[in-house]
């Protein structure tokens, strides 16, 4: 097994040195202190969150943070000198995925990426800011039952928004932008002081009223603020930038940068955490921290005094925990690593959005100022549009990011067939078939069957619910060849897995999307397609000549020809992953408890969005600081 394999016979010594003051970042052991209060394994999102609130609160307490990474400028989606969604030449490193072939999706696979730097994925992604519908959080606690109800850590709607409020600062746009482009919002949702920051873009592409008008005509409405728990409808979402300078806003700036000097706050930069180890067994902990130098293989052991908090990201955090013994003990075997707790649930439940797209041409000229394709034609207006973007406050097209307006529709307002699909959801998890569409190595443990029967009985009532988006399509433009409306599936019922690479530990993890394992997830799909197909025949589409390319009349009219669409055209991942260490009870396959803490490994948390038990209606960087606030919350009460 070479490097891990040796790592288990004996544990690594720890060589340190007492760190200086206020020292900046720490890129070998030698700079680390003999011993932290709270280690955090992973500087993303939540991770860095977590950390900040930490040394806030503590000052006497030392927090450690280790990151892969390293610090780097993190360039917004859309910044000079890029054109329209470009690779920016700028931007951090991330991790790159591919799962294994997706036999009921056509054998196509999932591609998936996440920020490798101080920040992780807040860092890399598109900056689209939004939340989940109430609906969403709530169901996090029907999963739970009534152990969740009843505990003190509260992670309905109620529990949270406060530290979505907490999490970021919203700045209102200009009176003149607010008024140019119709922005609505309202200052309720909102409250925070954290230079985390968000609000809206100073331009809208010049065509962007068209699929607005569009959407109107099909009966969708305006709700004021989709922030604030009530989302069903058009809305305008914040990105995460700053509001004076445009630029990204990330974890890495504001829990980190921005918050220092701080004597009791370290980042160990370019190191892999191998796994925590309980010498004495996962009752008696805080465990220790086995990390790794990248540039020469170094192992290590960090000495930890209160608690250890696993903040890896979902797709990492999983194989953290079964490097360390933590998983299903199956896995576990085939590894060859000694089992420390037979935990099923780790690495299991893998899911993210996902969808198909309905495509058209335009017959009749196309001739709105400014669209996206002058950026890479027109010279003169890029040097402008770079120009606004460096003014004081900045302005124009570069403040954009991806585009900050999206739909969000329930199933009832998609389709007549809603109760039907619902009625099938609720029988499989009754009549005993839900556990044939687990995964097959998980699909015969009791607890991960009743986990997962209480999964699909929470999303049958999401589904039903006419104020619970099952829908969204973003938009920002719908020029030629843009001319796409996207289906993202929020609530998916295929549960897809992380597992170690048992020939290679340390190596990326291996993903199983086994996206439309349950062939519910295709009845959703093939209804939002067909509902998505109606903005072709509005008014405003007519006007323009709009002439479908994809999937077309002949194959909307047949459901099994329809699927073979779906099934082919998918994109298997929004780059949504999540819910792989779930928080949910240990006899429903649960990882983590309310209070975050592993179950049966004492001084362990997991703290990122693998926790989630159900992926919300939404784009997961605003839920990631929530979590990471309301974790911090937990943890500085406990302590």
């Amino acid at each position: 097994m070479g490097l891990l394999g040796a790592a288990f016979v004996s544990l690594a010594a720890l060589t340190s040195a007492a760190s200086i003051p206020n020292s900046n970042v720490k890129r070998q052991v030698s700079q680390l202190r003999d011993k932290y209060d709270f280690v955090v394994v992973g500087g993303g999102t939540s991770g860095l969150t977590v950390a900040d609130r930490l040394t806030a609160a503590f000052p006497a307490k030392n927090v450690l943070v280790i990151e892969y990474g390293d610090v780097h400028y993190a360039p917004g989606t859309f910044d000079p000198p890029t054109n329209w969604i470009t690779a920016n030449p700028d931007a951090p490193p991330t991790w790159s995925f591919t799962s294994l072939p997706n036999p009921d999706m056509g054998n196509t696979t999932a591609f998936v990426q996440a920020g490798q730097v101080v920040g992780g994925s807040s860092a890399v992604n598109g900056m689209f800011f939004d939340r989940g519908s109430r609906f969403d959080y709530d169901a996090w606690t029907e999963v739970g039952g009534p152990e969740f109800a009843s505990s003190n850590n509260k992670w309905n709607w109620s529990g949270i928004f406060p530290f979505f409020k907490k999490s970021v600062t919203f700045t209102e746009p200009p009176a003149d932008i607010a008024q140019k482009y119709n922005y609505t919002w309202d200052l309720s949702a909102y409250g925070g002081s954290t230079p985390i920051h968000s609000t809206f873009s100073s331009f809208q592409w010049a065509d962007q009223h068209v699929l607005a008008k569009t959407w109107k005509e099909m009966g969708i409405g305006s709700p004021k603020e989709c922030a604030g728990g009530d989302k069903e409808g058009i809305c305008w979402v914040p990105a995460s930038q700053h509001p004076v300078t445009a630029r990204r806003s990330h974890a890495g700036l504001g829990h980190y940068a921005d918050v220092l000097p701080r004597a009791n706050y370290d980042l160990l930069v370019n190191h892999q955490v191998v796994r925590v180890v309980y010498p004495n067994g996962p009752s008696v902990g805080p465990p220790l921290v086995e990390a790794r130098s990248l540039a020469d293989g170094h192992l290590f052991n960090v000495t930890v005094e209160a608690e250890v908090i696993v903040s890896a990201g979902a797709l990492h955090t999983p194989t953290v925990l079964q490097r360390s013994g933590i998983g299903p003990a199956f896995v576990l075997a085939s590894a060859g690593i000694p089992l420390t707790l037979d935990l099923p649930g780790v690495g299991s439940n893998l899911h993210d959005h996902s969808g198909p797209s309905v495509k058209w041409n335009y017959t009749q000229p196309y001739t709105f100022f400014p669209l996206p394709s002058q950026m890479a034609t027109n010279a003169t207006f890029k040097a402008e549009a770079t120009a606004a973007f460096d003014q004081t406050p900045a302005r124009g097209p570069y403040t954009l990011a991806g585009g900050n307006s999206a739909i969000y529709v329930s199933l009832p307002h998609i389709t007549a067939n809603h109760s039907a699909i619902t009625s099938k959801i609720r029988r499989m998890a009754t009549d005993g078939t839900a556990a044939s569409y687990l995964p097959p190595d998980i699909r015969t443990d009791p607890t991960m069957v009743a986990g997962y029967t209480a999964q699909l009985l929470a999303l049958a009532n999401l589904l039903s619910n006419p104020k619970a988006p099952s829908l969204e399509t973003p938009w920002a433009t719908a020029e030629p060849p843009y001319s796409t409306a996207w289906s993202f599936l929020l609530h998916p019922l295929s549960r897809g897995t992380v597992r170690l690479n048992t020939t290679n530990p340390l190596a990326q993890p291996i993903l199983d999307y086994r996206a439309g394992s349950n062939p519910l997830d295709i009845d959703v799909h093939l209804a939002h397609m067909r509902y998505l197909r109606g903005l072709l025949t509005t008014p405003t589409m007519l006007s323009h000549g709009a002439a479908e390319t994809a999937p077309g009349a002949d194959v909307a009219a047949s459901d099994a020809l329809l699927a073979g669409y779906v099934r082919a055209q998918s994109t298997l991942s929004f780059m949504h992953p999540c819910c792989t260490a779930a928080m949910m009870p240990l006899s429903k396959g649960g990882v983590v408890g309310t209070d975050l803490r592993v179950h049966g490994a004492a001084g362990l948390r997991v703290v990122d969005m693998s926790v989630l038990p159900l992926v919300p209606g939404s784009h997961l960087s605003a839920t990631a600081y929530a979590v990471g606030e309301k974790a911090a919350d937990i943890i500085i009460r406990e302590w």
